[in-house]
């Protein structure tokens, strides 16, 4: 039985019985703007904030030597209690949803023994990680289930490229990355979406002495909050309207949740609608949104009123410095570092995080329930760090990436520039050391994903960017008819990486393409946009 269906052969098989019959999913011309559909949950559901927020342990290295901190995490089935009086079978990272927390030290190498006990081929993605090519989570790098007798025999039309090993496989994180907030996720080619929906997905954070002293909050007031949304059937389960149930021959969504899954379960560190016992201090919260397509304007509800967040790092680390902002909106695959003071509160206070695009009931994210107050010595400098801008009179070329859905042969997907996602086909071929502009427009709304590299924000539909766009990114939310321009320094590593819309649905239907990186007495041989 064939593992992987490569996007070509899918393609093939369409054209041959009809677009309705092999990828109902794809056939997207019909859907409006606001089509988009919800799931709905039938499972009963907990009142919002009554249940604890899950704060996550660091991982403990299982050996260490003098350069290096080396981890093993197994992958595998499991129950997890996510709705009370139920039982949710998952795919976990060790078992867990979301994984085990990886903590790093910039001055240390990381290296993560992931071993595959799941039923299906797994691809781990360090989403915001400067990694060599072999770690980065090529979507056709696969690490096949550890009973799997031949790589070749699990494949059909497969990318001769790709790096596949059977069981068990070493992903090397190399030190120098600057302090960030980083996550992992499965990134496995056609089945991304229905993999990190079923609990593959976890936190990894990037520490450094200098962001150490700047006397931020730290400790138990240090919170990473991995926000998804889920939906769960009668029994517990997770709802989620795949083609093919098993994730190893047919990929895609049903209908037209080829615009992306919604859930109606908004989810904190696992927990739905969680509550937190708060002092009065301040709190670093690491916001990461890990759904599959939902995008989340939150705001602070305070009881005097006055809610807002202090912006101090984006995807790529902290910004140069503090920046106050009412309301937030993050795309799936976005990462921010937000200031949280609930130093003017009284004892008794609740201080309630909403969801400014959600309805119903995921207008609601979690809770502070102040319970005691403390002296917090905490700080936020005005200075955080330095950043050097990327000046646009040093980019060597511009190029244009379209992102809209489309045709393509006999069917429609989400497409970059006209075409799907080939993994032997690189759209680009930028030098190392070299700076390039890349202008990204759209049709509808996208998240944007560069691997490999951080970038920085230069405009907006001719404009400025949004205050939110400061400091490194390496995804950004386009909404509809959307232009952008973004700087970009190749650096360090070559090979093949990848350019993609983190709706995950969207990348799991095409809208990815290959860029590789050249030493510089390599020629590109693409012309720019």
């Amino acid at each position: 039985m064939n593992l992987v269906l490569s996007r070509r052969s899918l393609f093939r098989i369409a054209a041959a019985v009809g677009v309705a019959g092999a990828a109902g999913a794809w056939q997207l011309a019909a859907d409006s703007p606001d089509d988009r559909l919800h799931l709905t949950s039938s499972a009963r559901l907990p009142e919002p904030f009554t249940l604890p927020l899950r704060v996550p342990r660091a991982l403990a290295p299982i050996r260490r030597d003098a350069t290096t901190d080396y981890h093993r995490i197994v992958q595998r089935r499991a129950n997890a209690v996510i709705l009370p009086g139920y039982s949710t079978p998952i795919w976990g990272y060790q078992g867990i949803f979301p994984g085990p927390l990886l903590v790093s030290s910039r001055s240390r190498r990381t290296v993560v023994s992931h071993r595959n006990e799941l039923p299906v081929p797994v691809v781990v993605h360090l989403h915001g990680g400067h990694v060599p090519e072999a770690s980065d989570g090529y979507p056709t790098d696969l690490l096949l289930p550890v009973d799997a007798t031949s790589a070749h025999e699990h494949m059909m039309d497969s990318d001769p490229l790709a790096h596949t090993m059977i069981g068990e496989r070493d992903y090397i994180y190399p030190a120098g990355q600057p302090a960030a907030t980083l996550w992992y996720h499965d990134h496995r080619m056609d089945f991304t979406g229905p993999s990190v929906w079923r609990g593959l997905a976890g936190v990894h954070l990037v520490v450094d002495e200098a962001e150490q002293r700047l006397g931020l909050p730290s400790g138990e007031r240090d919170l990473p909050l991995l926000i998804t949304d889920r939906a769960f059937d009668a029994t517990g389960a997770f709802l989620y309207p795949a083609m093919d149930p098993t994730a190893l021959h047919t990929p895609g969504v049903t209908g037209k949740f080829g615009r992306g899954v919604l859930g109606d379960v908004i989810l904190v560190n696992g927990v739905p609608w969680p509550v937190h016992r708060a002092s009065t201090a301040r709190y670093r919260l690491r916001l990461i949104n890990g759904s599959n397509a939902r995008v989340y304007r939150l705001r602070v509800e305070m009881p005097l009123g006055d809610g807002h967040f202090v912006q101090i790092g984006s995807d790529g680390g902290l910004l140069d410095r503090p920046r106050r902002v009412d309301a937030l909106t993050i795309a799936p695959g976005e990462r921010y570092e937000v200031i949280l003071d609930l130093s003017g509160c009284a004892v008794g206070d609740r201080v309630t995080i909403h969801n400014d695009l959600g309805d119903g009931i995921t207008t609601r994210v979690m809770r502070f329930e102040v319970t005691e107050r403390i002296a917090d010595s905490s700080r936020v400098p005005d200075r955080l760090n330095e950043i050097t801008p990327l000046d646009r009179r040093a980019a060597v070329t511009t190029r244009r990436f379209d992102f809209r859905r489309g045709d393509s042969g006999s069917m429609s997907g989400w497409l970059i520039n006209g075409h799907p996602y080939d993994p032997r086909e690189p759209i680009a071929r930028p030098r190392l050391g070299d700076v390039e502009i890349w202008q990204l427009s759209t049709d509808l709304d996208h998240p944007i994903h560069l691997h490999l590299e951080q970038f920085q924000v230069l405009s907006r539909n001719g404009g400025q960017p949004l205050a939110t766009d400061a400091g490194w990114k390496d995804t950004v939310y386009l909404g509809a008819s959307e232009l952008a321009e973004i700087a970009v320094r190749f650096t360090d590593y070559p090979g093949r990486y990848v350019l993609h819309c983190h709706n995950l649905e969207h990348e799991d239907m095409a809208m990815m393409a290959t860029f590789t990186t050249h030493d510089r007495s390599s020629s590109d041989g693409i012309a720019a946009g």
